[in-house]
């Protein structure tokens, strides 16, 4: 490898390499940006599943339409990662940026004139679907602006306000909904359209973006590109690795609240275990932001995915208030870690040109995973199957994820992918 590309996989490179990233303040600057937009994305989804816990009593719901509901907006978030990915693209990171954020909060907002469960479940799909093109396109703006060796540390940081947003929600949740209903938690859900019109002013696409002089191509060529045979086996592990952990994920977590009722906690003592548990969020995303840079992206991943099975299954054991919490803060602390490492990791397996396809439609593969595991452990419930026989089948589904990363997964630390493996020879896909 030349000293050019030697010296883009550490960070430093030459002038103009140097020209593509941005730095000091306005390196920290975007990352506090996009992280308040994430901050509000993870508010949305957390504020759903104690809303859905409430919604349980307020409209008498059985398990499989909490099923329905969450899967809903697990369905949207599918498409508006697919949509926005592909035209992110063709048209920028920031304008899709803002128009996703703006739909889902609107989205959400709309949500608390609900007038039954049909109207809400469609509210739902729309604010899914803003939500799920907002997270690819912020973690590759952000991804691609940042140098090379401060990379996976940063876009772990953003992933980290996921982690200030279920906090948010779990305390509006505590103290808002039992005291005046959930309707109220959904208007607070509104709040990032005012944002988006600060965002419009102070975030920008990423240098190397905007660098991109020729003719961009079509959507059916960037699609062709992220399956083209240098990038096939990426593809591959990604999808997989996204899948696992998304299904994981919505399944656990949007019925925590619900399952710690089912097992004899009442709505305010499952809010504050709830929130004990996100606690732990904060130091998962820490440390492997931590790691991502010391020990690589495979080994956080791996070493993330397994601890995170563990605890999976040690929760589905626990039979006692402190092995429930014990249990529930490991996989609180794990899961979020690998979420981390998993977005720093995917924008990193493709070049500028097709990046954004390439992260929205492994997340919206992904994202039928979560459309699975929500409606899966409420079929699961009503058939009155154990909290361990369900989370077994997580187990299961995070080792896979694990293995395969493991197994597929290159190490992406430190590399450039607009660069060639022998040169500095820019190469579109």
């Amino acid at each position: 490898m030349t000293t050019a590309a030697n010296g883009n996989a550490n960070g430093t490179g030459s002038s103009e390499e140097q020209a593509l990233y941005v730095t000091g303040r306005r390196k920290r600057k975007l990352l506090l940006s996009a992280g308040i937009s994430w901050l509000f994305d993870a508010m949305d989804v957390g504020m759903v599943s104690f809303i859905v816990a409430a919604l349980v009593v307020d409209w008498n719901l059985s398990a499989r339409e909490v099923g329905w509901l969450t899967a809903t907006n697990s369905i949207g978030m599918a498409a508006g990662a697919a949509v926005a990915g592909a035209l992110a693209d063709r048209y920028g990171r920031k304008a899709v940026l803002l128009w996703t954020l703006l739909i889902f909060s609107a989205a959400s907002g709309l949500s608390a004139l609900a007038s039954g469960f049909a109207v809400l479940c469609l509210l739902r799909f729309v604010a899914g679907f803003g939500l799920g093109g907002e997270l690819p396109v912020a973690s590759t703006l952000v991804s691609e602006s940042v140098p090379a060796a401060d990379r996976g540390r940063y876009v772990v940081l953003l992933e980290s306000f996921w982690a200030v947003g279920w906090i948010a929600s779990a305390l509006i949740s505590y103290f808002v909904i039992p005291a005046h209903g959930w309707r109220i938690a959904f208007l607070i859900g509104a709040i990032p359209a005012v944002y988006a019109l600060y965002l419009r002013r102070t975030i920008s696409d990423s240098p190397r973006f905007a660098s991109l002089q020729r003719a961009k191509p079509s959507l059916s060529d960037r699609i062709r590109a992220v399956w083209a045979p240098r990038h096939r086996r990426a593809t591959l592990t990604l999808w997989v690795l996204w899948f696992t952990v998304v299904f994981s994920y919505y399944g656990i977590f949007l019925w925590l609240p619900t399952v710690m009722g089912r097992m004899g906690f009442d709505l305010v003592k499952s809010f504050e275990y709830v929130l004990i548990i996100t606690l732990a969020q904060l130091p998962g995303y820490f440390t492997a932001a931590y790691f991502i840079e010391k020990l690589g992206r495979k080994f956080v991943l791996v070493a993330y995915l397994l601890l995170t099975a563990v605890s999976a299954l040690g929760f589905g054991l626990s039979r006692t208030e402190a092995a429930l919490l014990v249990m529930g803060i490991c996989l609180s602390f794990f899961n979020l870690g690998a979420w981390g490492a998993m977005y720093a990791y995917t924008p990193e397996n493709y070049p500028t040109s097709i990046r954004s396809t390439g992260v929205g439609l492994a997340a919206s593969f992904g994202r039928i995973g979560g459309v699975i595991g929500p409606y899966l452990v409420g079929e699961l419930v009503a058939r009155d199957v154990s909290m361990r026989g369900i989370f077994s089948i997580f187990f299961v589904a995070i080792v896979v994820g694990a293995l395969t990363v493991w197994l597929w997964g290159e190490e992406t630390k430190g590399t450039e992918p607009d660069l060639g493996h022998k040169s500095n020879v820019r190469i579109p896909y």
